[in-house]
């Protein structure tokens, strides 16, 4: 198969012919690839959850409203009820894997103490569950395009309303993905 990239810190996006319910229409951060597999957080799809519920349940109290009111995104399928936090490189908490230079995975509770008391990362995410890829499906997928993929950019991840994620992390490529055909071809 010559040569793999691996897409840490990309963004996957689903093609408009996308099949799996799962994923239609979905943004995912990449967080981990290897050859052992691939590891992703949708960054586009709400729960009809906010973060004064996740807060609550940690007997937490949100510093203002606006942190209180934040959607809680579905990460992907698998492990729907384990928490991750996308964010901005801060301080260190308890589990986090540095993707990039600047973006953080965190999946301890330490880091929603702090960003429910005001001293989290300046930006974050937080989403339940995530998406997930055996050894060599991710590439096969993208073989069988299934997915287009970009450098992440945190304006993306944390700026750019939920709606608008698909199509501005498309136009990152300089593609419009009402123009993309629903079906799959190779030059």
């Amino acid at each position: 198969m010559g040569d793999v990239t691996y897409l840490t810190g990309h963004l996957l996006i689903a093609m408009p012919a996308m099949a799996d319910p799962n994923f239609v229409r979905t943004v995912t951060y990449i967080c981990e690839h290897t050859d052992q597999g691939a590891l992703g957080i949708v960054i586009n799809r709400p729960l009809d959850m906010e973060m004064s519920e996740v807060f609550q349940q940690l007997s937490l109290e949100a510093y203002d409203a606006s942190t209180a009111r934040q959607p809680v995104m579905r990460g992907g399928p698998v492990q729907t009820e384990r928490g991750f936090v996308l964010h901005e490189p801060s301080q260190k908490w308890d589990s986090t894997v540095e993707v990039s230079e600047s973006v953080h995975l965190t999946t301890s509770q330490d880091i929603l103490t702090a960003i429910a008391i005001g001293t989290g990362p300046r930006r974050s995410l937080m989403a339940l569950g995530y998406a997930g890829w055996g050894a060599g499906q991710l590439e096969q997928e993208l073989v069988a395009n299934a997915w287009l993929s970009v450098p992440a950019t945190n304006a993306i991840l944390f700026d750019t309303p939920i709606e608008a994620r698909w199509a501005a992390a498309a136009g990152l490529l300089g593609v419009t993905m009402t123009s993309l055909s629903l079906e799959a071809g190779h030059a």
